[in-house]
């Protein structure tokens, strides 16, 4: 019978060697990804949705037995389980080869998609084609290489989603949080997404989750006339983005502050809450590491500004009759928007900015709106 860990330490422990039921969880969980491994080496599975579905089951009820046996028995509190001294969690040898597997996978998936077995006109093969029947279950269409990506993605949210709420299920928020991370990823991101295919072929995929500036092409010319082509499903799609812009996000970054969205429903924030936990330690904690990645975030969101305001501005037109939103018209707008943005935020927010942030804020703006300036009195189009 097991005893109750009573440790404190913060640092954690050296880690102990697995207990037996421990090692059958690896066991099983490594034998539904040996499957999938199967799969990538080409390896033809009679009756692939069985075979998938084996899978799956066999990875959740390993991280499940294994999570279950690690944390069952310790008290609450900050458990670091000896990350320092793992491999793969101190920048070890496992650490490597994880780091150099991913992002051969992520190449591969990018710009290799044939050598997972995806084949444009004919049947698929490899780990594409063990996705097929789940593909065709919510969509009606063959897997691709970004639904194998999605689902995968999703399972792991799901599986290290489970073994966060062990480790931190005496915190309410947590679990909470988590929680809603898993929910957003699997019904907003995946299955949603697919099913709206399967109601409209039309349709571009949209994952409903993610909303600007994360999704920044959604305005591109392609997705809006595919929204507009797609009925009142694709208006509603189309005007939900817009919404999410200049209202749902406005709204809820003001009340609670991004955390909203990162940690509560984007899934690159999920995968960072879950996957990511023991994997904190490696961050970099000086206070000149925190002000380049703000400098860099906010540099992002304001090409991604620029970007968005550039797309939507080829797709309108100078023709009244036919655009009732020019294109005239809609850099006045942007400017009067991020004016008034620019000063609500100086008003209410001003003593919460840092020097350099504030310095920043002024610099962008000025940068910004010199840009819109510029093309607009340069009377193109």
């Amino acid at each position: 019978m097991s005893t109750l860990d009573k440790s404190m330490a913060l640092t954690g422990q050296p880690p102990a060697a697995l207990s037996r039921f421990q090692k059958l969880a690896v066991i099983i969980g490594l034998s539904g990804l040996f499957i999938v491994l199967l799969a990538g080496f080409n390896v033809n599975f009679p009756n692939k949705g069985i075979w998938l579905i084996i899978s799956i089951t066999a990875i959740f009820i390993g991280v499940f037995w294994f999570t279950k046996e690690a944390y069952a028995q310790k008290l609450k509190g900050i458990k670091n389980d000896g990350v320092w001294f793992k491999s793969i969690s101190s920048k070890g040898l496992w650490a490597w080869i994880t780091g150099i597997t991913l992002t051969g996978f992520y190449i591969v998936l990018y710009f290799f998609p044939e050598f997972l077995g995806l084949v444009k006109n004919g049947s698929n093969t490899g780990i594409i084609s063990l996705f097929d029947p789940l593909s065709r279950l919510l969509s009606g269409n063959p897997a691709s290489q970004w639904f194998v990506y999605g689902s995968l993605y999703t399972i792991a949210i799901l599986a290290f989603g489970i073994k966060f709420i062990w480790k931190y299920r005496h915190n309410r928020y947590e679990k909470i949080r988590t929680i809603s991370v898993m929910f957003f990823q699997t019904a907003f991101a995946f299955i949603i997404p697919e099913i709206m295919a399967r109601l409209n072929g039309n349709l571009p995929y949209y994952d409903l989750k993610n909303v600007w500036p994360l999704n920044y092409y959604n305005f591109e010319r392609y997705r809006v006339n595919a929204f507009i082509d797609s009925g009142d499903i694709g208006m509603a799609m189309l005007i939900f983005g817009i919404l999410s812009v200049f209202v749902i996000s406005p709204i809820l970054t003001y009340k609670y502050g991004k955390r909203w969205y990162c940690s509560w429903v984007c899934g690159c924030g999920g995968l960072a809450e879950t996957a990511g936990d023991s994997f904190r330690q490696l961050s970099d904690k000086k206070l000149s590491a925190w002000k380049v990645e703000r400098w860099v975030v906010h540099s992002v969101v304001v090409f991604v500004t620029l970007m968005t305001t550039a797309v939507i501005y080829s797709y309108l037109g100078n023709d009244t009759s036919k655009y009732w939103l020019t294109k005239n018209t809609f850099l006045i707008g942007v400017a009067l928007l991020l004016t008034l943005v620019f000063v609500l935020v100086m008003v209410f927010k001003r003593e919460q900015f840092q020097k350099d942030a504030l310095y920043g804020a002024i610099g962008y703006f000025t940068i910004i709106m010199a840009l819109i300036g510029f093309h607009y009195l340069s009377g193109d189009g």
